[in-house]
């Protein structure tokens, strides 16, 4: 089996469960796991096939060890998994929140996997259900459709399906796993389109979010949570969010409010890199007031 290893000094001190934990789908994740020693394993699908990753910090050095066809892809993607392509210079978090929770989490740098599917089949599953369904849908999908882990893996842990095993799971099972018809045949429509939705990573944001929404069912907010973590775009805002708003809003303002509008309106200020600001209000550990007026914020999630 091929495996492979790498050490890289990254510009900050960093903590994996902040920089990866974007990428985890639940505490059950079968593409995600966390060592007692704060070391993290990974699994991905690569165009290389499949790998799994450990990254574990010491002396200030990312060590990184990969196996399966996927590892020296996985090894040479890891900087950029944690985010050493990604530029603070333009960045002034002017609000005290902003900067005190920038200044704990150094940035954060925002990573980019270079992974369009393995970011938008979870974020399919997300749209329109609580957190719970969508993780336990892709628990459920992942158990009895993705490959066992390449290398010494925790147990149960399991790569993505490739797309065109996507495109022929049956109906039933997207039914045992409480996917309804509308996201699972966003899934195979994209799954169809694979090639072509890998290449939005080497787009200008603004191109690959036209060429991701041009399959039907992936709206704003699906397509933005893809560019978030597949091409580390950070100025792309989760709009159509059901809390987001709310959180965002009462952070940056003190008021409450559900509309998209105010959350734009309050971030305007951050423009180009309203993402960034979003992962620094969702880490600061503020919480929205659950009682205030209420908007009827437009979904986006499918459209």
């Amino acid at each position: 089996m091929s495996d492979c290893a790498l050490a890289w000094r990254p510009p900050a001190p960093m903590s994996f469960a902040l920089q990866l934990g974007v990428h985890r789908r639940g505490p059950s994740d079968p593409t995600f796991r966390s060592g007692p020693d704060g070391s993290v394993w990974r699994t991905a699908r690569t165009p290389d096939g499949p790998g799994t990753v450990h990254l574990r910090f010491e002396d200030d050095l990312v060590h990184a060890r990969a196996w399966g066809p996927g590892a020296r892809w996985l090894c040479a993607k890891v900087p950029d998994w944690l985010g050493a392509a990604d530029d603070l210079a333009g960045f002034t978090p002017a609000h005290p929140l902003l900067a005190e929770v920038a200044r704990r989490v150094h940035g954060p740098r925002v990573g980019r996997t270079g992974l369009v599917m393995e970011a938008l089949v979870p974020a399919v599953l997300e749209q329109k259900v609580t957190g719970a369904e969508s993780r336990r849908a892709w628990w459920w999908l992942l158990t009895r459709h993705g490959e066992l882990a390449p290398g010494p893996a925790p147990d149960r842990m399991r790569v993505v399906p490739a797309a065109d095993r996507w495109s022929r799971i049956p109906s039933w099972d997207w039914h045992r796993a409480g996917v309804g018809p509308q996201r699972s045949a966003t899934i195979v429509r994209a799954a169809r389109v694979a090639h072509r939705l890998e290449e939005v990573t080497g787009l200008d944001d603004s191109a690959a979010d036209t060429r991701l929404r041009s399959v039907p069912g992936i709206g704003a907010w699906t397509s933005a949570e893809v560019r978030q973590r597949a091409c580390g775009a950070v100025d792309a805002v989760s709009v159509g969010d059901t809390h987001l708003p709310r959180l965002i809003v009462f952070a940056l303002t003190g008021r409450v409010s559900d509309s998209d509008q105010d959350m734009l309106d309050a971030l305007e200020p951050y423009r180009g890199q309203r993402y960034r600001v979003q992962r620094l209000v969702e880490l600061s550990g503020v919480r929205a007031p659950r009682f205030g007026p209420r908007y009827s914020p437009h979904d986006f999630r499918e459209l």
